[in-house]
């Protein structure tokens, strides 16, 4: 009776089993780098986390409960507040200092003028894509399914994560993604375990695919000559998804690769394993 009873108290005090077994990304503490931030170490209950009012991804590596925080690319150099708190106890906080980091200038000729300055038509098509965009980008499931990243094709790195773009010497966005040059028809891979939240055809981002690996960890495959999923379907590491082509905006076929965190894009490179750093 008393050993059945001791065994389990040892069970109940006993420290909670690991949320999951994730290759954490390498920690770059600037705008467009991902913040491995310490929370609660001691709590057995998993904190809910939210950086500039949006949801972040918690893991417990080591036996210490981890936020995996998104930095926007429009974070200026300095502190930066992280909130979490443990079930319905009060809000505290962390602070993450955010360090300076100058990204580079591409200037791309596109011989399409419209894919630099879009007629009325294809605003209205550019607001329907932002929107579908934006909510594959806030999705969020429970379960994480990614362990570990790998390269989802094999080329040439072409354009880096974070360059300040010019279009026919027009300034727009910098680039929230990894262009991998490829052959068209070159077979794109799921890096990770993932679920296939959207798929369709954009203005700027030609054939698509976006995967969802779990607890607010997202995936965009753009510029593609073919789309070989569709919703719903369930990948695992190393399964194809498409090809790499030239659709959408593009000066030549290649795969552009972005990784979201809290709703903004970071750079994929933290996230695969031997890759250098920019």
């Amino acid at each position: 009776m008393w050993i059945r009873l001791s065994l389990l108290l040892a069970l109940c005090l006993a420290p909670a089993a690991p949320l999951l077994a994730f290759d954490l990304p390498r920690q770059q503490l600037t705008a467009g780098g991902v913040a491995l931030v310490e929370l609660a170490p001691d709590s057995a209950e998993e904190p809910t986390a939210k950086f500039k009012g949006k949801r972040v991804t918690v893991v417990q590596a080591g036996g210490k409960w981890l936020a995996l925080t998104g930095i926007p690319l429009s974070t200026e150099p300095g502190e930066a507040r992280l909130d979490f708190r443990i079930g319905q106890g009060p809000w505290q906080s962390r602070t993450i200092t955010v360090k300076d980091k100058d990204y580079p200038e591409q200037r791309l000729t596109i011989t399409n003028k419209r894919q630099v300055d879009p007629n009325e038509d294809d605003m209205k098509r550019i607001r329907a894509d932002s929107t579908i965009i934006a909510n594959a980008k806030r999705n969020w499931s429970e379960e994480m399914l990614a362990d570990d990243f790998i390269l989802p094709v094999e080329g040439r790195m072409s354009s880096s994560y974070g360059l300040k773009r010019f279009f026919n010497d027009k300034p727009r966005r910098p680039h929230g993604g990894l262009d991998i040059a490829a052959p068209t028809g070159t077979p794109i891979v799921a890096p990770a375990d993932a679920t296939v939240i959207a798929t369709g055809d954009f203005f700027f981002s030609g054939n698509c695919v976006f995967l969802d690996h779990g607890r607010g960890l997202i995936s965009l495959y753009a510029h593609m000559s073919r789309i070989d999923v569709k919703e719903g379907d369930r990948v695992a590491q190393g399964d194809k998804i498409g090809e790499v082509g030239a659709t959408g905006r593009v000066t030549g076929p290649h795969l552009h690769w972005s990784v979201g965190l809290n709703q903004t894009w970071v750079d994929p490179r933290l996230f695969v394993k031997g890759l250098h750093r920019q």
